[in-house]
């Protein structure tokens, strides 16, 4: 790099040898003033050169119209750059050794700014350009360029947003290989991936291509999925691209063409056939805030270019026009403020003949020229100009659709809110995910009005390259063959092949394929692996089977959502009805549940008797044994035979635990009884592990590694090939050299159990999976649309016709699905009413003895009268305490005295 200066100064030399044509514009009109001179370096023969140089005119002079009394004018010199880096570079040595210029407006192409970097670093002099946008050009490698415009990369995400909107996943970008063209591709790149879209070619046209390469550029891209372009050229280049791109059929129906800032600014320059070639491109512009000073400043410039360009008459104002206007004010005002010395930039002839540029030695004059610029903000007719940051900092974008010979805004995009159709209308918090109608409608190439799909299967290329394979024990599922012979088409059936044949009828575009055979090994689980590895070797486009979606395989395909049911469950013999015995009415409950309630029913009996004995019951004083009297008043004693409220209470309680343990023994017992025949032999992956018993898998599946989690020795587990193996491997058992359960996929056992109903019965899920699927490449736009297809079929009738297909009515066997197994009724069920029973017949105890002993120790310190009302008194302590208990419970004596249920406990003869 160090020898390119000196290269680049001998061929500058040579150029300064030839007359050189320059032109002055002395806009001072103050004799007295110091003259600042500025070197502006334009392409004269571009649309923005010529656009430049009247708004630069204009600029002047209303600067000082305004600042009459600043003791600074600008004097510019204006040089043709010819759009040529080498002599973009010659004007700028010529107007620094010459004309001592200060500063250098332009260069206007970002590839003559960087040919020109090394004399803008000797000569300490700034260079301000309004139109190179190259994100390359940097304070880094340029430290005294500033860009009075926006660097290219402030629009990406602007695109990369808009792509998202529309949903589209694939992108192809078509620039120019230049400076200009390849500085953006970075952050495009990064912005597109940022906002899931991929990029699966970038399309690289030379700044010198003929017609005929970008007319042959243009069929490779058409030979493409992709129908999503993004270009990025100059206004001239990408008007002879789209005039192609119309002749070869690109600007129809189902393509989408979006142009970046540079091509979109100029839009109202271009040629009118330009603009009807273009008819439907979406364009990103800078959003310019509308003035009166912006009107009025319109019409001034038109008059004056066409007084100055009368042959150019389609010419309109861009904003690389307003631009360099506002420009020219900030160097204006930076030359007042900064007042530089009068020194001079020479040439010194060196010894070897080569020539270089020497500064003057002190960099003071052009860093306060610099500060200046970079303190000075205004608002001028672009909008708020502020270059403190080196660069101008859009806020807005402005997304336009060209229509007819015009163009129209269709909405506004900003960083912190998205999408939105007017700059004014409130925006909420969301996301431009959810924000369509954010966006006015679009005329689309075609004069389409509904949003490309932004890809298509291109009619001049192959067809869909859809990979087939033969199920290794499941043939219902997919079986595919090749006639080796006569024609080698590949055939396939099955299933998998249905689901899909009817998936692409229901797609909204017609989808050629065609099958490919792909032979399958002895290792069904590693060729299913390789399989689908083949789709992201790009051999296939889609790879259909009764292929899993697991973790792994999608680590480098897609895959469709699921057709068929997910899970892991296992197959297992059905007991025969062994509990038809003498003892079966003792298996609804379990020992804890039938020892619990012998216990509660002994001890209600005990409770109550107590009871009724302490208020001396004439009842139990009979002949008969205590406990038979314990027994008989827990089951069958009447509101007559027992006078205490307490006694009540108790029995309340109990009749209640009876009636609901009495009425969940029968259904058990029911149940026990009409569906023990679909009893499992096990019911439980872990028993299978603690009992150390067989289990199998179909040989290749992932299902070996799950047994192989769970804990199963690899000597306990068994591989099978098919539905033959699996049954006789069932019916011998672990016992007899097979197997306890098989453990396979949920559509498998569908179709295990449709052949094979009688004797089998599947127990889980034991495990989630995500079912079949259909594998595409990384960011396939099919992906979606075949999704969506299947969720058609998924819902509906169809997918139910196709499994009677092909695994037969399932609706005829009644072990196909999970089997509801009956159980004993346990201990741990009845917990809450054991607690509540025992609560209350301990709680009446407790209180009735504390009446007993009150009432006796009020006995004996009285007389025979004074004694009866002592058993009143107790009576009505105890009925005191029965009248608290009901309020606590919600009860009024209102309502005891009402209803039917709480006269059982009252009675006013009990306190007699």
């Amino acid at each position: 790099m160090e020898k390119a200066p000196r290269a680049i100064v001998v061929l500058l030399l040579l150029r300064l040898l030839a007359h050189f044509g320059a032109v002055a514009l002395n806009v001072s009109t103050n004799p007295g003033a110091d003259e600042f001179h500025v070197g502006v370096i334009l392409d004269m023969g571009s649309l923005v050169g010529k656009e430049a140089r009247t708004s630069i005119s204009l600029a002047a002079e209303d600067f000082y119209a305004v600042h009459r009394n600043y003791s600074t004018r600008l004097v510019l010199h204006v040089r043709d750059s010819m759009g040529n880096s080498f002599q973009a570079a010659s004007a700028a040595l010529d107007l620094l050794n010459n004309y001592n210029v200060k500063a250098i407006i332009g260069p206007q192409k970002s590839s003559e700014a960087f040919f020109m970097k090394d004399i803008a670093n000797i000569s300490e002099v700034p260079v301000i350009s309004f139109t190179a946008t190259s994100p390359s050009l940097t304070y880094d490698n340029i430290p005294y360029f500033v860009r009075a415009t926006i660097s290219d990369s402030t629009q990406v995400n602007s695109i990369a947003s808009l792509i998202k909107f529309y949903g589209w996943r694939e992108v192809v970008p078509i620039y120019i290989d230049t400076d200009y063209g390849t500085g953006i591709m970075l952050d495009l790149l990064e912005a597109l991936q940022g906002n899931d879209a991929r990029v699966p070619y970038q399309s690289i046209i030379h700044q010198s291509a003929t017609r005929d390469q970008m007319t042959q550029e243009l069929y490779k891209l058409m030979t493409m999925q992709t129908r999503v372009f993004v270009v990025h050229m100059t206004s001239s280049m990408a008007s002879v691209l789209f005039t192609m791109a119309k002749e070869v059929g690109m600007m129809n129906k189902g393509y989408v063409w979006i142009i970046t800032f540079g091509v979109a600014s100029l839009i109202g320059s271009l040629n009118p056939s330009v603009l009807e070639a273009m008819n439907g491109a979406l364009g990103v512009e800078v959003y310019v805030p509308k003035s009166t000073e912006l009107e009025n400043f319109t019409i001034r410039w038109n008059t004056r270019f066409r007084k100055d360009n009368p042959n150019d008459p389609l010419l309109k104002l861009s904003i690389f026009g307003l631009w360099g206007y506002d420009t020219i004010w900030a160097v204006a005002h930076a030359a007042e403020m900064a007042r530089p010395t009068k020194d001079k930039v020479q040439m010194h002839h060196m010894s070897n003949s080569t020539t270089t540029l020497k500064g003057p030695g002190n960099t003071q004059n052009g860093m306060n020229f610099l500060d200046a610029i970079f303190q000075y903000k205004f608002w001028g007719l672009s909008g708020y100009f502020d270059l403190s940051e080196r660069q101008l900092q859009p806020t807005r974008f402005k997304i336009i659709n060209i229509v007819g010979k015009g163009w129209r805004d269709i909405g506004f995009w900003t960083a912190k809110d998205g999408f939105s159709q007017r700059l004014t209308k409130p925006r909420s918090n969301r996301t431009y995910l959810g924000t369509k109608p954010y966006l006015n409608p679009v005329i689309w190439p075609g004069e389409s009005t509904n949003i490309p799909r932004g890809w298509e299967i291109p009619t001049s290329g192959k067809k869909l390259q859809v990979g087939v394979c033969t199920s290794g024990g499941y043939p219902e599922y997919i079986y595919a063959e090749k006639d080796p012979i006569i024609t080698g088409i590949t055939t396939a059936s099955g299933l998998v092949v249905d689901v899909f044949e009817e998936t692409v009828k229901r797609l909204p575009y017609a989808l050629p394929y065609e099958y490919v055979f792909y032979n399958t090994t002895e290792n069904i689980s590693s060729s299913y692996d390789d399989f689908v590895y083949q789709v992201y070797l790009k051999k296939y486009d889609i790879a259909i089977a009764d292929i899993t979606i697991t973790y792994k395989r999608s680590s480098y395909v897609d895959f469709s959502l699921p057709y068929t049911e997910s899970g892991v469950a296992m197959i297992v013999p059905v007991k025969k009805n062994i509990n038809t015995t003498t003892w079966i009415f003792l298996k609804p409950l379990t020992f804890e549940m039938w020892f619990g309630s012998i216990m509660l029913f002994i001890y209600t009996g005990v409770v109550v008797w107590l009871l009724e004995f302490l208020s001396n019951n004439k009842n139990f004083c009979g002949p008969i044994p205590k406990h038979m009297v314990m027994i008989y008043f827990s089951l069958f004693a009447k509101k007559e035979m027992v006078e205490r409220p307490l006694s009540r209470i108790v029995l309340i309680i109990w009749l209640f635990f009876l009636l609901v343990l009495t009425s969940s023994y029968t259904a058990s017992l029911t149940s026990m009884l009409t569906v023990q025949q679909l009893q499992p032999t096990v019911t439980d992956v872990h028993e299978l592990l603690r009992n150390g018993e067989y289990v199998g898998y179909q040989r290749g599946s992932y299902v070996k590694d799950l047994l192989d989690e769970l804990g199963f020795s690899k000597s306990k587990i068994r591989r099978y090939d098919n539905i033959d193996e699996f049954r006789d491997a069932l019916s011998k058992g672990s016992s007899n050299g097979g197997i306890s359960a098989l453990v396979d996929e949920i559509p498998y056992i569908k179709l295990f159990l449709a052949k094979h109903c009688e004797g089998y019965t599947m127990v889980g899920p034991i495990y989630k999976t995500a079912g079949f699927g259909y594998a595409f490449q990384k960011e396939s736009p099919l992906r979606g649309d075949i999704s969506k297809a299947i969720l058609n079929i998924t819902g509906g009738d169809t997918i139910i016709q196709i499994e009677k297909k092909w695994i037969g009515d399932q609706n005829k066997c009644r072990n196909v699905g999970p089997v509801t197994i009956s159980g004993s009724l346990t201990f741990e069920s009845f917990k809450g009413l054991f607690i509540l029973t025992g609560v209350a017949s301990t709680s009446s105890l407790l209180i009735a003895l504390a009446i007993y002993f009150y009432k006796n120790k009020q006995v004996k310190s009285g007389n025979g009268e004074q004694n009866f009302e002592q058993k009143v008194k107790g009576d009505t302590i105890e009925a005191s305490f029965i009248i608290q208990f009901t309020q606590l419970s919600g009860l009024s004596p209102g309502c005891i005295a009402r209803n039917a249920f709480c006269s059982i406990f009252w009675n006013t003869a009990d306190f007699a």
